[in-house]
């Protein structure tokens, strides 16, 4: 593992300094991750530039310094996946200012605004990752799609998923809510026609028990006037009957 024992003292003061510096100052977009136990490698959160494929998305990369910096350049790479031409399926950087163009007078601030130009203006001309390069020049609709998708995979930003979440959260209770209140509305609509329509059954029940010429009440009542009629017819018969008998009796 690297550590600071690899670099020159006077090279040490001079990246505690810019890290200090990028610490309380950072330029726009782009978060310097402290580690004062290791200053052979420099990690860095860069936020995609608005108005590009890769907005909304926060992007970490690292910068991996040799024995031998500032003098030689220090390797890029990003650890978050990307679909960029100037940028390798591995995450390796392609850019000149870390290769020809470097300057040992170059600090980590200008070559972390380098990286984070490259997501606002890519250079297809000398692309690492082929198919990238080949689709921004022939079809950039479809490379800002693919570009779009792996930014929304791989680079989302954990602070807008937890809100986004909450926000799903607290809609989905509201829904349920409302679906009870509505059921709850429409049980207390159906209730009194619910039971007017029970109250008319009952009376129409009655109705029908009154009406049937079947049901045992009516039956029985019938069946008591007809006898009651009977009787009536009877016994005027039996007294006429009884009426001749005594005429005959007094003529004997």
């Amino acid at each position: 593992m690297a550590t600071n024992e690899n670099l020159p003292s006077n090279v040490i003061s001079q990246l505690a300094r810019e890290m200090k510096n990028l610490d309380e100052s950072p330029p726009e977009g782009i978060k310097i991750i402290v580690n004062d136990d290791d200053f052979t490698t420099i990690c860095a959160d860069i936020e995609g530039p608005a108005g590009t494929p890769y907005e909304n998305g926060l992007f970490r990369m690292k910068l991996l310094l040799c024995r031998d910096f500032p003098h030689s350049p220090p390797k890029g790479f990003f650890l978050t996946k990307i679909f960029h031409p100037n940028i390798a399926t591995s995450g390796e950087i392609c850019v000149n200012t870390l290769k020809r163009d470097w300057s040992p007078s170059l600090g980590l601030r200008y070559v972390l605004l380098v990286v984070r130009c490259l997501l606002i203006e890519p250079f297809p001309e000398s692309a690492l990752n082929e198919q990238a390069g080949k689709m921004l020049l022939e079809n950039y609709e479809e490379y800002a799609r693919l570009a779009r998708l792996y930014t929304g995979i791989h680079a989302h930003k954990h602070k807008n998923k937890s809100k986004t979440g909450a926000i799903c959260e607290s809609t989905t209770s509201l829904n349920a809510g409302q679906s009870n209140e509505t059921v709850l509305s429409k049980n207390t609509a159906l209730a009194p026609a619910l039971s007017s329509t029970s109250t008319s059954t009952k009376v129409l029940g009655l109705h029908d028990q009154n009406a049937a010429p079947s049901d045992p009440a009516v039956g029985g009542a019938s069946a008591a006037h007809k006898k009651d009629g009977l009787l009536a017819v009877k016994i005027p018969v039996e007294k006429k009957k009884i009426d001749a008998r005594k005429k005959g009796l007094k003529r004997l």
